[in-house]
């Protein structure tokens, strides 16, 4: 053997048997002038990622979340011609042997090994393209380890047989998904895993048939969803287990292309917060077809009630049996549904069974949504209510812990911390998650969730609040802010109850704003004052109502009221009042639109308290045993903002202005009314964000809003001065004196007649 270097053009002998077992990848010239060539298989591939396969989709019926998967990889196999142009290394026989490098037309390289003419051994081929193969040759031909690089930074390390993957190896996409594994020809082939994205939250390890998921395998989705069973062509196929966490679902039975089909099992498993040991589990086993309940089958509820029978798309049709919670058993015939009963003329009509005993939450959750199904069409009812049903199960952890924790608003520490939620802790609630910004104020939510209960109970800060009525309520309010946004025509309660919790419950709930909960200690003394100040409120209202459901104020009517009692003062001004009644308003428009806004009696008492905190502000200058200054007419601050009241009609001249006669407006009165426009439309959105004004060096959400208790007893004080010294006398004044000229005006009415 000699060395050398070749500089001119030369060939790679092969024999004609050689090329034979090379099956053509290298060919014996036939005469002198034709060419040597090289044949290399060589390939560049994709593990193509199906948008359902990256991603679970998260359908409200978890039965049809993937419905393919991969993509065939694909293979693109090109033979090329190599005429070598030059190469360097060392010789034999006038042939390449040993290690050498060589040059191809072009542009082609490889260094490596050679013998008798052919790369054989260990050897790096890179193409002019960019492809390169480093690994182990055989008679030109890459075999055994090796690692194939793309251009777009995809590789493969393993077995090669012929050019192609094959037996194990691993492939990585420039993208971060990979698969480790068998192959066969080039395929994913046996066993293997592939990870999906670069965090390895999504993969699939199992069994593989060219390419495709096939046989056993356990599949994992971004989510956390889990599935381990049977596969043919990428489709969940034969017999499996599906696991939705976040839903608390599990099916377990038979699937055909992707959905439940045959036999199985669906359970909803709930689970309450930490603080609670509720669970509940409703479970339905039978038949399934498409992934519907289809054929016979029983459902278990929670409530304890079962049903056994025939089901036609998810609705109990045909003939079954139902046992109610009680014992009570209907055996007969259904129909979408409903029972099927006769009737006095001896034909059968359909009849509704309860809600509570059918529904899927339990008969402590069942929703009363009415009022929004009857705005749906009819064939659509059905459907949209058990859509939002699924979504109040996933959610219903977290709510249990939301209606706990506002249920203990306000009441001193229990060692069972048992408590019902009220229509006052509702209200703080839906102001903390920011409903009222929705265009929608409490007193239209109290309307709209009225169910059965009577006048007296819609405004009330006492009417409880069950569990399944605060789902209803959030129902109701969800579909009332953002069924305009929702363009899905199918779904709608579900997915505005959906947003509702993403953008404002979840984010929000349990962090308690406003003046009455904040501090809970004070709370538990504000609440000693809370029945007579309903009190009061409601003697307003009924004076000030229209109609007898009509029993609410406006913050006009709080305005008089703070001015017929004389609470206004050098501090507590009309433009200051307005601060602390708009503390939590979103958009203040003009003074008008927010003066004829309806309040909760949450809302008026937070404003006294509030007032209480700024009229009596303890400086070196003045204590807390005489604040007499509520009394004081010659402050001109004070004078002008009871014109600004004056300008404005009285909604009550009998109550409010007590027969007083009203003013004439002057020049400083328009001037003032213009300040408080201007105090107005610069509150603030967020209760505790603090502006700088010029009322006194700081303005009252600084003063209030970001007040602390460092001494609770003062703060004990100031509250007791406000509603004992001053309010609520100062009420019980005004209502005699209003009884007095009541009764002297019907005298007067009687001597007349």
């Amino acid at each position: 053997m000699t060395q050398g270097k070749e500089k001119s053009k030369t060939t790679i002998r092969n024999d004609e048997r050689e090329n034979e077992e090379m099956n053509g990848h290298a060919e014996q010239p036939q005469t002198a002038e034709e060419r040597d060539k090289i044949k290399l298989l060589s390939r560049s591939d994709t593990l193509k990622v199906n948008s359902e396969d990256a991603e679970e989709q998260t359908h409200l019926r978890p039965d049809s979340d993937e419905q393919q998967g991969d993509d065939d990889i694909y293979e693109l196999t090109t033979p090329f011609n190599l005429i070598i142009q030059r190469h360097e290394g060392e010789t034999c026989g006038g042939q390449i042997d040993g290690e050498g490098v060589a040059l191809f037309e072009g542009g082609h390289m490889y260094k490596g090994m050679f013998s008798n003419g052919l790369m054989d051994g260990r050897g790096v081929f890179t193409r002019v393209g960019g492809l390169k193969y480093e690994g182990e040759f055989v008679r030109n031909m890459p075999m055994g380890q090796g690692t194939f690089t793309w251009p777009d930074g995809s590789s493969y390390k393993g077995e090669v047989y012929k050019g192609i993957r094959h037996r194990t190896g691993t492939y990585k996409c420039a993208d971060g998904v990979s698969y480790s594994g068998q192959w066969d020809q080039g395929k994913r082939h046996g066993k293997g895993a592939v990870y999906y994205n670069q965090d390895k939250t999504s993969w699939y390890k199992g069994d593989w048939v060219k390419n495709n998921r096939e046989g056993w395998g356990v599949r994992c989705y971004p989510s956390g969803n889990i599935y381990f069973g049977e596969w043919k062509n990428n489709l969940r196929h034969g017999e499996g287990t599906m696991r939705w966490l976040k839903l608390g679902q599990q099916y377990v039975g038979m699937w055909q292309n992707g959905v439940q089909h045959g036999r199985g099992t669906h359970v909803w498993i709930l689970k309450g917060a930490d603080e609670s040991h509720y669970s509940q589990s409703n479970k339905y086993t039978g038949d399934f077809a498409q992934g519907q309940w289809h054929g016979r089958g029983a459902f278990y509820y929670a409530s304890g009630a079962i049903y056994e029978g025939e089901w036609r798309n998810n609705k109990r049709h045909g003939k079954g049996k139902f046992t109610f919670k009680d014992g009570h058993v209907f055996d007969g015939e259904f129909m979408d549904n409903q029972t099927m009963t006769l009737n006095l003329n001896g034909n059968r009509d359909p009849t509704s069974l309860c809600d509570s005993d059918s529904s899927i939450l339990g008969p402590d959750m069942a929703l009363n949504i009415g009022c929004l199904l009857d705005k749906l069409p009819e064939r659509e009812r059905d459907a949209e209510r058990k859509q939002v049903e699924f979504v109040v199960l996933m959610q219903v952890a977290e709510l249990r812990s939301v209606y706990s924790f506002y249920s203990r608003l306000g009441h001193a520490h229990s060692p069972d911390n048992i408590f019902m939620l009220t229509r006052l802790q509702l209200w703080r609630l839906l102001k903390d998650c920011y409903i009222h910004h929705h265009d929608i104020t409490l007193t239209q939510i109290d309307r709209s969730i009225r169910e059965d209960a009577t006048t007296a109970e819609i405004h009330s800060p006492f009417t409880p609040m069950l569990f399944q009525r605060l789902l209803s309520c959030l129902v109701i309010v969800a579909y009332h802010i953002y069924h305009k946004d929702i363009v899905w025509e199918k779904n709608l309660l579900a997915a505005c109850f959906s947003k509702l919790m993403t953008d404002n419950i979840l984010p929000n709930a349990k962090n308690v704003k406003g003046f009455l909960f904040r501090q809970p200690d004070c709370a538990v003394v504000a609440m000693n004052y809370l029945k007579k100040c309903w009190e009061v409120y409601q003697a307003y209202c009924r004076v000030n109502a229209f109609t007898e459901d009509d029993q609410t104020m406006t913050c006009k009517q709080l305005l008089w009221m703070f001015k017929d009692l004389h609470l206004l003062d050098n501090n507590l001004t009309a433009a200051t009042l307005m601060e602390i009644i708009t503390a939590e308003t979103h958009v203040l428009s003009n003074l008008s639109s927010c003066l004829d806004q309806e309040i909760t009696f949450l809302e008026f008492f937070e404003v006294l308290l509030g007032s209480a905190e700024v009229k009596y502000q303890v400086s070196e200058s003045q204590s807390l045993s005489s604040p007499d200054t509520h009394d004081r007419r010659d402050v001109p601050e004070l004078e002008a903002s009871e014109s600004i009241l004056q300008t404005t009609s009285s909604p009550s001249q009998s109550m409010v202005k007590s027969g007083d006669t009203a003013e004439s407006s002057t020049a400083e009165d328009v001037d003032c009314e213009k300040d408080v426009k201007t105090k107005v439309s610069e509150t603030p959105q967020s209760a505790g964000h603090t502006e700088e004004h010029g009322h006194k060096g700081k303005d009252v959400k600084t003063r209030v809003m970001e007040a602390t208790y460092h001494d609770q007893e003062l703060w004990i004080q100031m509250i007791h001065q406000f509603f004992n010294i001053f309010f609520f006398p100062a009420f019980e004044h005004n209502q005699s004196r209003y009884m007095k000229k009541e009764k002297l005006r019907q005298e007067t009415q009687r001597h007349i007649a």
